[in-house]
């Protein structure tokens, strides 16, 4: 058991190995009731969220629809990556991270006495939250809760159901299919108890890291932080420029534009394993790793990183690992989704 972000959190149950194999190619079992449920409420919830957040929720028609975005500073950093579902006019779900769950409502509610639209932050402290993910995590969530099916089967991706007091979505972190489901705080142990016995196998956050890592998904404080544009942490496709609509920090990321590539690195040659914060020597200068680990579904190592303008998917870098200069080719992530094998 660690810290993360002021919650004991397992490691691992066993072999992380298995754990992670477990994932892509049966189901896996996450509690990650760290993660701060908010709700948004009131009549300009959308007006709202239309300001504060960087991608458009103007997309969330239909009730039970969900978006990624990242919430922005006036300079245009990250304050946090999340999810947000929409579910009435005046009633909008956010799923943040852990660690900045206390700095988010702080920004909301900063954002919410400028804001001339009538909302609330609502923090769900009495909110748990599982993740079963996996080609046969839906098969072995029915198996359990064969009452669950007729609402949940029909969700397509990043869409959710409320069923009484859960909620169902069908979204994750690791790159496979599945849910998370958030229900009460009360109901979770039996919850969870309930889904291992069915055949899901309980995962913690080693599996969770490389698992998400293989599926090119990024880490808040280590891919992108306050200081860090979405625009150089491959998350552009989430910001959204098109439309005339405002959001905070949106004149920033127009004066700036993008300064670095995001992309993917392959480790070439043995005698290490890519890390976190690694110099990444290129033609164009140098970079650096912001997540890196061992794939257990590659067999090699792989790592995110962030590096100058210009370099491009197929060059070979070289990073500094323990004062040795190993080769890796760059590579466009994700390595691995769906179970498949995406880079060589």
């Amino acid at each position: 058991m660690v810290d993360f972000g002021g919650w004991d959190m397992p490691v691992n149950y066993g072999s992380q190995i298995e754990e992670h194999h477990a994932v892509r190619r049966d189901a896996g079992l996450f509690d990650v009731s760290h993660m701060q449920v908010l709700e948004v409420e009131g009549t300009g919830a959308r007006a709202f969220l239309q300001a504060a957040l960087a991608n458009d929720v103007t997309k969330l028609k239909t009730p039970g629809k969900a978006l990624y975005s990242c919430m922005l500073t006036e300079e245009g950093g990250v304050v946090d990556d999340l999810i947000c579902y929409f579910f009435r006019e005046d009633w909008f779900r956010l799923v943040v991270n852990a660690g900045t769950a206390a700095k988010d409502i702080s920004w909301l509610d900063r954002l919410r006495e400028r804001s001339v639209a009538r909302v609330s932050i609502r923090p769900r402290r009495d909110l748990s939250i599982v993740a079963i993910q996996g080609p046969r995590a839906r098969e072995r969530f029915w198996q359990a809760y064969p009452e669950l099916r007729a609402a949940t089967e029909p969700l397509g991706p990043f869409s959710a159901a409320i069923v009484g007091d859960w909620m169902v979505a069908r979204t994750g972190y690791t790159g496979e299919d599945g849910f998370e489901v958030v229900l009460p705080a009360t109901a979770v142990a039996a919850f969870w108890d309930k889904l291992v016995a069915g055949g899901a196998r309980p995962a913690g956050l080693g599996a969770r890291d490389t698992l998400r890592l293989e599926a090119g998904m990024n880490l808040y404080g280590q891919d992108m932080d306050d200081k860090v544009s979405p625009l150089d942490a491959g998350l552009a496709w989430t910001v959204d420029l098109k439309s005339s609509r405002d959001f905070i920090g949106r004149r920033s990321l127009e004066s700036r534009g993008q300064n670095a590539e995001f992309l993917g690195l392959l480790l070439l040659d043995s005698g290490g394993v890519l890390r976190a914060h690694q110099k990444v020597r290129t033609s164009g200068g140098d970079g650096e790793v912001t997540s890196g680990t061992f794939s257990p579904t590659l067999g090699k190592s792989i790592a995110l990183a962030r590096l100058p303008k210009g370099t491009a998917v197929g060059d070979t870098v070289h990073v500094v690992v323990r004062d040795k200069e190993l080769a890796a080719r760059v590579v466009k992530a994700p390595f691995v989704r769906h179970g498949k094998i995406l880079v060589t």
